[in-house]
Order: C-alpha cells, then sequence, then structure tokens
C-alpha cells in the first residue's frame, strides 16, 4: 500500500522536472545552444601539441614554448602585415548565422559566429594586380603528411572571400565566445556554401597568389576537388 501512495507522486515530480528543464532551455537559447555546441562534430587532423589561450594571446606548446600569436599575411601584396590577435580583436566585428556542411554528409544548422570580413585584410596589404587567390595555412604539424606536406593549408578566390553572396567570414568567435581548440582557435576561415575542409582552422598565415593551390585535404583525399561547393540539395539558403 505504501508503495502503490508514493508511485504517482514521483511520477508527476518527473514530469516537472522534465517540463522545467525545457522551459528552462527555451527560455535561455545561448543555454540550449551550449548542450547543441557539445555536440558540435569536431575532426581535427593536426597532431594535439598547442592550445592558444584567448586571455593572453599566447600560444602554449607542450614543449613549454609560449608565444604570441600573430597573423602574417604576405605574398604578392604592396603591404605585408603582421597582426596580433589584439589587433584582429579591434577590426570591425561582423557576426552572421550560417549552416555548416561536413564532406562527410551531415550539416549543422544556425551557427552563431564571429569575426571580420577578408575586406579587412584586403584593404591593409594591397594585393598586386596579378593576386586572384589566398592560400591559409594552419598551426602546428598534420598526422599525415600528403604528398610531403606536413600541415593544413587551404585556398579560396579573393573574388569569393569578399562577395557578400559567399558571406565567408574570418572567425574569431562562435556563439558569442572566443574559439574553442576544437573548433580553430585562434582563427578560422567560414565560407558556409563550400564544404567544411575548405573552412581551415588554426589560420596563421596568408599567402596572396595569382593561383590556387590544393589544399591539405584534396592530397590526402584526391577524390575531393579543389573547389567544394555544397550540394544544393543540402542547402537550405538557395
Amino acid at each position: 500500500m505504501l508503495y502503490k501512495k508514493t508511485g504517482p507522486p514521483f511520477n508527476r515530480r518527473i514530469f516537472l522536472k522534465s517540463a522545467g528543464l525545457l522551459t528552462l532551455l527555451l527560455g535561455v537559447p545561448s543555454l540550449a545552444w551550449g548542450l547543441v555546441k557539445r555536440r558540435f562534430p569536431v575532426r581535427t587532423v593536426e597532431i594535439e601539441d598547442f592550445k592558444f589561450d584567448p586571455v593572453t594571446g599566447l600560444i602554449k606548446w607542450d614543449s613549454g614554448l609560449q608565444e604570441p600569436y600573430r597573423l602574417e599575411i604576405g605574398g604578392q601584396v604592396e603591404q605585408p602585415q603582421a597582426l596580433t590577435y589584439w589587433q584582429l580583436r579591434a577590426l570591425p566585428h561582423v557576426e552572421q548565422v550560417s549552416d555548416f556542411h561536413c564532406v562527410e554528409g551531415w550539416s549543422v544548422r544556425d551557427v552563431r559566429w564571429g569575426g571580420f570580413r577578408f575586406q579587412e585584410i584586403i584593404d591593409r596589404v594591397k594585393p598586386q594586380p596579378q593576386a586572384r587567390f589566398a592560400v591559409f595555412h594552419s598551426l602546428g604539424r598534420t598526422q599525415g603528411q600528403p604528398e610531403g606536406q606536413g600541415h593544413y593549408l587551404e585556398s579560396l578566390p579573393l573574388d569569393k572571400l569578399v562577395s557578400p553572396e559567399s558571406e565567408c567570414l574570418m572567425v574569431l568567435d562562435m556563439d558569442g565566445e572566443p574559439l574553442s581548440h576544437d573548433h580553430g582557435a585562434p582563427l578560422r576561415v567560414i565560407s558556409p556554401y563550400d564544404q567544411a575542409y575548405k573552412s581551415i582552422k588554426f589560420v596563421t598565415r596568408i599567402e596572396i597568389t595569382d593561383r590556387p593551390v590544393k589544399g591539405w585535404w584534396t592530397l590526402a583525399n584526391p577524390i575531393y576537388p579543389v573547389e567544394a561547393p555544397v550540394p544544393e540539395h543540402r542547402l537550405r539558403k538557395k
């Protein structure tokens, strides 16, 4: 008899707790997104021997070495630059919400990114007339070295990087917080209408050139081309 009497209140408590949690998640979007973000799949081909500290702006290597992060931009430009993390932070800030499409077939909808437009880089380095592409280079070494390529790199056309329709962004933040290591801190590229292997993480150097290069992912997996638009059937925004 005692067991039967205590059963219904217990079920009601479970229901109320569940309803309360749902209300909390709906009422606090950042908390709901925090739960989603922890389930955001990530893949890193880099050797995990470094981390970036957004408080100090330092890259911290497992060897004990610490060094200030700088984004170096050179190649076919009139004014090469080396910008600190804080100088990047001082650029006009842009936020956008876009979908993220992995080459493996999954997508994450409505990711909120923050950062700056590539036009800010263009304005500072002044590409030479023949320049057509940006080659992005990542921090650290990769676990494999396809065709001798020991760090991740990717290239994108300059006109795509600055086109409003392409919605490319140089990303420092995700959901209002500095990028985590898993998501490419301190700086990554987001090219929403390309498959995600083009959205290079851990960017430390940009080379402005007159031709594209095969990226690390293409070298390691030749079935994937240099140009990698998301198939239209996967896009919500055509």
